[in-house]
């Protein structure tokens, strides 16, 4: 009499036969490293949803958050990159020049009876005093003094001028255009900086992720922060799938992947953190 399989005689006599258990067995302990490898392969394929790839720009935010782009400017040198406060080195340059201008002294109305030599005397003690007020209006005005308060707005205001529409529209082509009927009202043209828009949302979300991130390295038993990198995460990822979605996977997308150095892991799938 022939057993069918996968019939109840047939199940148990693997039950009762060691070496069928023992296949059956060493086939399920190989299925499920299986799974688990092809699993991993695809995690490790998506990349990281959190750390981005080193590309200059990223480079730029980290060194600036990090203190290690302020240095140049401890050297006194007007062609440093990022300015604290709102300043920019030739606005602090005129001004410079200009408070010197109202406070250099008088030159002597009369040569004849004026004394040279004091004359002499408080222009050097002037420019004394105008080189140590320089002094200390650059310190003042050094990234490298600041926080990270003042470093983040930095690196916002990067962002801003990279991925804003009022600069990345004179550079980079439109999106692919898509089959309408009926004609369209024609938009408002921009007026100002661009910091509204999805692209320049995610680089100012990826500026805070790389910046939680890098404190958490050190701080494990940082909760709060926990919770707030996964907030950020997650809204990075929303913003991700609407501009993907929007622009179709055009020139803009392209452009902000490839400079923020993001993975795939960003945007698709369930982020688990």
């Amino acid at each position: 009499m022939d057993i069918r399989a996968g019939s109840f005689e047939a199940r148990q006599r693997r039950r009762h036969d060691p070496f069928l258990m023992a296949q059956s067995r060493q086939r399920k302990a190989a299925n499920i490293s299986r799974q688990q490898a092809l699993v991993e392969e695809r995690q490790a394929a998506l990349g990281d949803p959190v750390k981005s790839e080193p590309t200059p720009f990223v480079q730029q935010i980290e060194a600036v958050q990090t203190g290690k782009d302020t240095q140049s400017q401890s050297t006194g040198s007007s062609a440093a990159p990022n300015w604290n406060h709102y300043i920019k080195p030739e606005e602090f340059d005129a001004a410079l020049n200009y408070s010197k201008g109202l406070t250099e002294p008088l030159s002597p109305r009369d040569a004849n009876i004026a004394d040279p030599h004091e004359y002499n005397k408080e222009v050097q003690l002037h420019s004394l005093s105008h080189q140590n007020a320089q002094e200390a209006m650059r310190r003042i005005v050094n990234l490298a003094n600041g926080n990270t308060e003042d470093r983040t707005r930095v690196n916002i205001e990067t962002c801003i001028e990279t991925f804003g529409r009022h600069n990345t529209d004179k550079v980079l082509p439109s999106k692919p255009a898509a089959v309408v009927s009926g004609d369209h009202p024609t938009k408002t043209p921009r007026a100002g900086p661009d910091t509204g828009s999805p692209e320049v949302q995610v680089a100012i979300l990826t500026t805070k992720i790389l910046n939680l991130s890098r404190h958490l390295q050190t701080t494990n038993k940082d909760r709060h922060n926990k919770r707030n990198l996964r907030i950020l995460v997650h809204k990075r990822q929303k913003l991700l799938r609407y501009l993907r979605k929007k622009e179709r996977g055009g020139p803009r997308w392209q452009n902000l992947i490839q400079t923020l150095g993001l993975s795939d892991a960003a945007w698709k799938g369930e982020i688990s953190m």
